[in-house]
C-alpha cells in the first residue's frame, strides 16, 4: 500500500498491511540530530513517515522585536520553538466583531505551500492540510481571559465568533478539495489537564452547533477529519464524536486519557491516534521505557484496524532523538497486520 492509501484506509477503519504513523510536527532539532540538514519532508521519506502535513499561507508582520500580528490581526510571540505564544486579538466587543473582516480564504498565495506538497508528494504520503473548527479562532481573536468570561457574560459575541470560524474554514476547504486535499486535521485544543475550559453545558450551547455545522460541511466535501485536543476530555467526548470526526488524536495520557478505554468505548465508531508519552516517556525516560510504552499502545489499540501511532502531541525540542527512534524501530517491529505484540 502506498502511505496516503494506508491512512485514508485506515481512517476508514478497513484493512491494512501495517499501522501507520505521523506527526503534526516534529522540531528541528530532533530531525537534525537524527539525520543532518534534511528538510522536512526528505525527513519524513527516510524515516518511513506515512503523512505530510502543511499549513496555509498567511502573512505576518513584525510589529516589536519577536512580537508578530498576522493577517487574522492574532498578535504573537516568537518564543523559538515551532509554535508561537498568543498574545491578543483584534476583538474585544460584539461591535469589534461586526466591524472585522477576516482573512480572503481566496487569496492569490493562500495555497502556495500546499499546491506544492500536493504536486510533489501526493500519491505517495498522505498530504493532510491544518484547518480549525470552533476554539481556535475565536479564542486568539481575543485575549484568552476575555475570551473565557465571554463566554458566560456575551455568548451573543462567543456565537459571532464560532459562526466566523466555521464559515472562513469551511471556504478554505472547499479551495483545498478543488486542490485535491483528501484528509484535514483541525487543532483546536477545549481542555486542560484537569477538564474542559468551559463547562460541557456551555460547549454544547455555544460551540457544539459550530462543531458539528463544520464536521459535516467537511464531510459533505468529501474530506476525512481527524480532530485534534490534548487535556481531559471525557465529558466532552460523545459531543466531539458525533460531530462527525474520522479519527481522535491524542488521547492525552498526561491528562488522564486511556488509550485502551478508548479503543473498547469507541473503537467501532473512530479512529484513534496516538499516544506515546511525548511529555514524559519521550523526553525524560529511556530506549526501554520507550518501546515497552509503544508496544503496549499496539497492542491495545491496533487490533482490528483504526490506529494510527504517535506520540501524545509532537516531537517537540526536549524529545530525545534516541527515543523517538526506538519508537519507530518498535512500530517496524511489531505494527505489521495481524498485530502479535
Amino acid at each position: 500500500m502506498t502511505s496516503e492509501e494506508r491512512v485514508i484506509q485506515t481512517l476508514k477503519r478497513e484493512p491494512v498491511d501495517r499501522v501507520p504513523t505521523f506527526e503534526w510536527l516534529i522540531d528541528k532539532k530532533v530531525r537534525e540530530a537524527i539525520y543532518p540538514g534534511a528538510t522536512e519532508e526528505e525527513f519524513v521519506y527516510k524515516m518511513d513517515l506515512d503523512a505530510l502535513c502543511v499549513d496555509l499561507n498567511y502573512a505576518s508582520v513584525e510589529i516589536e522585536p519577536q512580537i508578530y500580528q498576522d493577517e487574522w490581526g492574532m498578535v504573537k510571540k516568537n518564543t523559538g520553538q515551532a509554535h508561537t505564544f498568543p498574545i491578543r486579538g483584534p476583538i474585544k466587543t460584539l461591535q469589534d466583531l461586526e466591524k472585522y473582516t477576516p482573512p480572503d480564504p481566496h487569496a492569490p498565495g493562500r495555497y502556495r505551500t500546499l499546491e506544492r506538497m500536493l504536486a510533489e508528494h501526493a500519491d505517495k504520503k498522505a498530504v493532510i492540510l491544518h484547518l480549525n473548527d470552533v476554539f481556535s479562532i475565536p479564542s486568539r481573536l481575543m485575549v484568552f481571559d476575555d475570551f473565557l468570561v465571554s463566554t458566560v457574560e456575551e455568548p451573543t459575541l462567543i456565537e459571532g465568533l464560532v459562526a466566523l470560524s466555521v464559515e472562513v474554514n469551511l471556504q478554505l476547504a472547499q479551495e483545498a478539495v478543488k486542490r485535491g486535499v483528501k484528509v484535514v486535521y483541525t487543532g483546536d485544543d477545549y481542555a486542560y489537564n484537569s477538564g474542559p475550559m468551559v463547562s460541557p453545558r456551555q460547549f454544547k450551547k455555544l460551540f457544539y452547533p459550530g462543531l458539528y455545522k463544520v464536521m459535516q460541511g467537511y464531510k459533505a466535501l468529501g474530506l476525512y477529519v481527524i480532530k485534534h485536543t490534548d487535556g481531559n476530555i471525557r465529558s466532552l467526548l460523545e459531543m466531539i464524536i458525533d460531530s462527525g470526526i474520522d479519527c481522535l488524536d491524542p488521547i492525552d495520557p498526561v491528562a488522564g486519557m486511556d488509550l485502551a478505554e478508548m479503543k473498547q468505548k469507541y473503537g467501532q465508531r473512530i479512529a484513534l491516534k496516538g499516544n506515546v508519552d511525548c511529555a514524559q516517556t519521550l523526553t525524560f525516560k529511556g530506549v526501554a521505557e520507550t518501546i515497552a510504552e509503544t508496544k503496549n499502545c499496539l497492542r491495545v489499540a491496533a487490533p482490528g484496524g483504526g490506529y494510527i501511532l504517535s506520540s501524545s502531541n509532537s516531537i517537540h525540542s526536549a524529545v530525545k532523538p534516541e527515543n523517538y527512534i526506538a519508537m519507530l524501530d518498535t512500530l517496524k517491529q511489531y505494527g505489521t497486520y495481524p498485530i502479535q505484540v
